[in-house]
């Protein structure tokens, strides 16, 4: 019976395997408390850690009890009501609607909900659960190279946990066959020879103990060859292999023109600040490029995608022919998987809306595995949503998603990024 050692270290005061058991029991309250706290966060809070507030009603274990009802004998110290016989009306049950476990008194103490306190990683974890990039493949090898072990056939030399018995044998077999094949068969004309002898009446006595002596020694000779020998070992070789690399870029397309107001480009930092959590988390090879435009389009670094204050005009075809100029030189599609994210109010200059479906058609759609846009607006939709739309029937590597609120951003990116089901 095998017997299996945690010794993973714990934080203070806390047990890591109690307390990852606790988080898959209580999982979908936990999950839910994750989406509600990640809406209401500051955009350089949303990658910490959070309180979880569970019912107690929840948490509480089922147990067996006896029921209020029955018969019972109890006595009531300075009783003046009652009398022997009087029946006593049953207590009514609690009819509030508080969130206690009904045992609040009349000096206002009760029992709160349970908090549970989970760490960033814990909480990255069940942000991001169940989510992927959809229709990643494998691309050609480049200058990042994935390496897999393989079997390799089989070495005089190694360590003993790689010994391969079926091969060390079958060679210890081979090396004892070729080194007594002429002294067995030797043997065994001898061994013919003295039945021979033993069978012929006053056969020389001498010849027979002679043979008797040659059968002794070629015997001996035989046991002295070793079962297994070091040169018999053989060892179970490994090799590396380059394997293709599932490389990936993302193209952050943000709209940075008047028409976006202090409130709309925060809901847009948020989308794309868990965008960048959710890639650098979990693809470790993976690139990604910020654009900002408003009448002209920039290829920015992280802090000026999310902090910088420029504004102006709406042409949002800027964006996507820096974005193709950029995909062109330094990302070949035959080499990357390229996806894109857009977010916009939907405001864009009449004439150039047409630009960028003929640009999205025409150049970007036919390379990128799948283009995500966002638009952020409470009024209607104008021209550039349409158009996509539109786009969205014809292909079906565009998702066009809506965002009023900062309430809709984790569902809306849930539904952008939901692991697809073979």
């Amino acid at each position: 019976m095998a017997n299996f050692i945690d010794r993973r270290l714990n934080a203070k005061g806390k047990s890591t395997v109690n307390r990852q058991r606790f988080i898959e029991r209580y999982k979908q309250q936990i999950k839910k408390s994750v989406s509600d706290a990640v809406t209401q966060r500051g955009v350089t809070d949303i990658d910490k850690g959070e309180s979880i507030s569970i019912p107690t009603k929840d948490i509480s274990e089922p147990i067996f009890h006896q029921g209020k009802g029955g018969i019972k004998k109890q006595i009531h110290p300075g009783n003046k009501e009652f009398i022997e016989g009087d029946k006593i009306p049953k207590p009514k049950d609690n009819d509030g609607n508080g969130q206690g476990d009904g045992d609040a008194s009349d000096s206002g103490e009760g029992q709160d909900d349970f908090v549970f306190q989970i760490s960033k990683e814990e909480y990255l974890e069940l942000l991001f659960e169940d989510l992927a990039l959809p229709n990643l493949q494998k691309t050609q090898l480049s200058k990042i190279v994935d390496y897999q072990i393989h079997r390799a056939g089989f070495a005089n030399d190694g360590v003993p946990a790689n010994i391969n018995i079926v091969r060390s044998l079958r060679t210890s077999l081979a090396r004892r066959i070729a080194l007594t094949a002429a002294k067995r068969k030797q043997l065994a004309k001898l061994i013919a020879e003295l039945d021979a002898l033993l069978d012929i009446p006053g056969s020389d006595s001498d010849r027979i103990e002679s043979t008797k002596q040659q059968i002794k020694e070629l015997e001996t000779k035989i046991k002295k060859v070793p079962f297994i020998d070091t040169f018999d070992l053989r060892y179970n070789n490994f090799a590396k292999h380059a394997v293709p690399t599932s490389q990936a870029v993302m193209f952050c397309l943000m709209d940075v023109s008047g028409s976006m107001d202090q409130a709309t480009k925060d809901i847009a930092k948020r989308f794309y600040i868990l965008l960048y959590l959710f890639l650098t988390r979990t693809y470790e090879n993976l690139e990604v490029v910020f654009i900002r435009h408003h009448t002209q389009a920039k290829d920015v670094d992280e802090q000026e995608f999310f902090y910088s204050q420029e504004t102006g005009g709406t042409i949002v075809s800027s964006a996507l022919k820096l974005m193709n100029e950029i995909q062109q030189k330094r990302f070949p599609e035959n080499e990357w998987n390229i996806y894109v994210a857009q977010a916009s109010d939907g405001d864009n200059w009449a004439d150039d809306c047409h630009k960028c479906i003929e640009l999205l058609s025409k150049n970007v759609l036919p390379i990128v595995r799948y283009y995500s846009y966002i638009e952020i607006t409470q009024r209607a939709h104008q021209s550039l949503w349409k158009q996509y739309q539109k786009l969205q029937e014809e292909n079906d590597n565009i998702a066009v998603q809506h965002i009023k609120t900062q309430n809709d951003i984790y569902p809306v990116f849930r539904e952008l990024f939901k692991k697809q089901t073979a």
